[in-house]
């Protein structure tokens, strides 16, 4: 059977070790913590740098679970004092939770300000993807579907064989689809659907018949690589890919893309669902540096959209009556 997505394990992994020396350990006492020790005050007489870091950072992620949001981004801020220069991991950890903190308390530009910091410190493509969801968590809690579209583009680009992030591309495509033809209501706490146009190309990016194309080929892209993930999983797994499935197919409904343009969006978006490269493409972790991430314009866009099949897209007579 095909393994794709990092399923594989090295080799080395299995090869016996060399014989060690054992060294006997005069005693060990293992540490016992009450519940929530962290939130007491004597856990922070300590000296030591790294015991008040892990305090604040976990007090900070219980006042997050609690919905204290002003409470945590306060401990997230003190714990931020106490991570030393080369323990990037906590650092990055830290500045996304006091984003998602912004987020909460209606701050957004002050959550972009910590979403350009953590930006700099970016060096691979774990960083990056975990950056570009926080923008995306941001945009969306805001109604900013255009920009929310670009960071997921950009995902699908850095991990074009992800089914998850091409589904909510689908989706935000229909959001625009919505907005075109009916009146949006604001979400609450979200406010109103904002879309920014900037320049004639985002114009043309944002035409309805463009945004119905580009919402069909991103669920029926999505829909393959589900399929391919089916045949490797069980359980669980196996049942959200099957929900996902049937969103897609529902979604593809709505649409009413002939089945001329099916065939032909597979066609196009099946071309590098190869198996090797699949295995192989932007691994988690690679460093940015050595990484080639083609634009989403032109990897997909511009032959789907140079194709003529938005003239198959339905033209309803009332688009009151639209429904997606």
């Amino acid at each position: 059977m095909m393994e794709l997505f990092g399923s594989t394990f090295d080799d080395s992994m299995f090869v016996e070790t060399r014989d060690r020396e054992s060294v006997a350990l005069d005693s060990y006492n293992a540490k016992v913590c009450e519940p929530q020790w962290f939130c007491a005050d004597a856990a922070l007489e300590a000296n030591d740098c790294l015991e008040k870091q892990k305090v604040m950072k976990f007090r900070g992620d219980l006042a997050v679970r609690k919905g204290e949001h002003q409470k945590a981004f306060d401990a997230y801020s003190a714990c931020l004092e106490w991570v030393s220069d080369n323990n990037l991991n906590i650092r990055r950890d830290v500045l996304e939770g006091m984003a998602r903190c912004c987020i909460k308390m209606g701050q957004k530009d002050k959550a972009l300000e910590y979403v350009d910091l953590l930006n700099k410190e970016a060096s691979n493509t774990c960083h990056l993807t975990s950056l570009l969801l926080l923008k995306v968590s941001i945009y969306h809690h805001y109604g900013d579907v255009q920009a929310k579209m670009s960071c997921l583009q950009h995902l699908c680009s850095l991990l074009p064989f992800n089914p998850w992030h091409w589904l909510d591309l689908g989706h935000a495509c229909l959001q625009l689809l919505r907005s075109a033809n009916t009146t949006v209501e604001p979400s609450k706490g979200h406010g109103s659907e904002m879309v920014k146009l900037q320049s004639s190309e985002e114009a043309a990016d944002l035409n309805e018949d463009t945004v119905w194309l580009k919402a069909c080929s991103c669920f029926i892209r999505s829909r393959l690589l589900l399929r391919i993930l089916q045949q490797q999983q069980s359980s669980f797994v196996l049942k959200r890919s099957g929900k996902a499935l049937e969103e897609t197919d529902q979604a593809l409904q709505q649409l009413e893309p002939t089945e001329t343009t099916i065939q032909r969006l597979t066609e196009v978006m099946s071309e590098d669902l190869i198996p090797d490269k699949m295995r192989e493409d932007y691994q988690d972790g690679e460093s940015l540096a050595i990484v080639c991430i083609q634009s989403f314009r032109e990897r997909w866009w511009d032959r789907i959209l140079n194709s003529g099949m938005i003239q198959d897209k339905p033209h309803s007579k009332d688009k009151s009556d639209t429904n997606i």
